[in-house]
């Protein structure tokens, strides 16, 4: 029963449609659990992104995430952070979530800064697009 479940869940995992929307919005953030050094992006525009069609999420998200992970091993010398990106549709609701994330590490309760905030401006560091079809031959695409 258990494995009819799991095949179940498998099947309509890989039958999700995926589109490609002219553009999305997307901003990234890195931190360490060694240091107090916090990286945001400006929020940015990248073309032809690939979402789900049933819950708009950005497909390849780790991608993503790795782009802005390796920029900072290799540019700024600050390997093994943690990355996170947050992309929507609508550039109001990533601007919502850009200061609402910001304020979490820019307002502290003693007054004080607790973080060494760090922004990267888009002439150092801009996403690149991905592409389902460099990565997969029969990606379940709706045009």
């Amino acid at each position: 029963m258990l494995v009819a479940v799991m095949a179940l869940g498998m099947s309509i995992q890989t039958s999700a449609k995926k589109v490609q929307v002219p553009k999305m919005y997307i901003f990234g953030f890195a931190a360490s659990f060694n240091d107090t050094i916090v990286h945001f992006t400006n929020i940015q525009e990248i073309d032809s992104a690939w979402i789900e069609k049933k819950d708009k999420f950005l497909q390849m998200r780790e991608m993503y995430s790795y782009q802005l992970r390796d920029f900072l091993a290799s540019k700024k010398q600050m390997p093994r952070r943690t990355v996170v990106v947050f992309a929507n549709k609508s550039k109001k609701k990533v601007e919502k979530k850009f200061l609402k994330f910001k304020k979490l590490y820019t307002q502290s309760k003693h007054q004080h800064q607790q973080y060494d905030l760090r922004y990267l401006e888009d002439e150092e560091f801009h996403f690149k697009t991905i592409d389902l079809r460099d990565y997969f031959s029969d990606v379940n695409v709706e045009q």
